[in-house]
């Protein structure tokens, strides 16, 4: 860190006004993950029964055979999922009638009826796994981004998640941690511009890393259009992992400055700067955010904080069917 950096590193966070960017395109039910959401289920219908059926079922109960059952959380979390369940019902092709008595993102109480399902007890019995998995696997996400999110109640900063999803499930996954409280990163390579060490590396040609500074320019130069390629995103972000190449960048203008795995003294000279040579700049912290460090991150004044662990170090939420006694039609 140079000599001219700034000296005081608290003067920066908490008592300002936070810079304000543009935020990456949140996800939500439409088209695109209804998509996702059906593909997975026909994949999960192939491994339950492959070309045949369910023997077990057909073997025991009747064609004509009626039920009823309860989706009944066994712990308290959050609620997410609940607008996937007539699509993934609608893909088993089932004879079958469902109610949500909750919404998305609301709290969930053990023993509190969350999805009431009705009609073919055959179609419920095949059907009931899947359903399951992919709820309990949502409001696992939305359960852990809320304990993140509640941890750093009282500051300005706000809980992003990452790509470090499940192939295949990052729009139900990111969708979740929307229902958590938490925000979304970018959903892909196609929504920003994030630039990394490796692209760095290998920007310059052979053996000549690209300047970090140069590399904002350039993107902003696409992002304004005046090369002539697709539309490009509106977010143009660069990972730092120095003090010295923030302070080479912060003046290149990018939307976003990401600093990696900083320590927490790092981050509040890494906001002081900020505030003194571009307050425009919104810093986001990542690396080694867990439930026990992220409080201590988001009091240094950073305005992000992203953090994988929202999506793959969550837990399933245990949820539960609850039956009633089947009835013939």
């Amino acid at each position: 860190m140079s000599d001219d950096a700034p000296s005081n590193p608290t003067d920066a966070g908490e008592g300002k006004n936070p810079p304000v960017a543009p935020e990456y395109a949140a996800v939500v039910p439409d088209e695109t993950m209804e998509n996702d959401l059906r593909q997975l289920v026909r994949l999960a219908i192939a491994e339950d029964l492959g070309r045949s059926v369910d023997w077990t079922t057909v073997c025991l109960i009747g064609e004509e055979t009626c039920g009823q059952c309860s989706i009944v959380p066994r712990a308290p979390g959050v609620a997410a999922g609940m607008v996937l369940v007539p699509w993934i019902l609608d893909e088993f092709d089932a004879d079958i009638d469902h109610e949500c008595h909750i919404k998305d993102g609301q709290p969930l109480v053990p023993g509190q009826k969350i999805v009431t399902l009705s009609g073919n007890a055959r179609d419920l019995l095949t059907s009931e796994r899947v359903v399951l998995n992919i709820l309990c696997k949502l409001c696992g996400i939305a359960t852990k981004t809320r304990e993140f999110v509640q941890a750093i109640e009282g500051h300005h900063a706000k809980v992003y998640d990452t790509r470090k999803t499940t192939p295949g499930w990052r729009r139900l996954e990111k969708y979740a941690v929307r229902m958590g409280g938490g925000q979304n990163h970018r959903t892909g390579l196609f929504d920003g511009f994030l630039i990394k060490d490796n692209h760095l590396a290998l920007g310059g040609g052979p053996g000549t890393p690209l300047d970090p500074a140069d590399a904002v320019r350039k993107a902003l130069q696409w992002r304004s259009g005046r090369i002539n390629q697709l539309p490009a995103p509106d977010i143009v972000e660069i990972e730092v992992d120095r003090l010295d190449q923030l302070q080479a960048v912060l003046p290149a203008g990018p939307d976003i400055v990401l600093v990696d795995n900083f320590t927490l003294d790092q981050l509040r000279q890494a906001v002081a700067m900020r505030n003194q040579l571009n307050p425009s700049v919104q810093l986001e912290a990542s690396g080694n955010v867990r439930i026990d460090t992220i409080g201590e991150i988001a009091a240094t004044g950073v305005d992000r904080i992203s953090s994988g662990a929202l999506t793959h170090r969550a837990m399933w939420l245990d949820l539960g069917l609850d039956w009633l006694p089947p009835q013939a039609s």
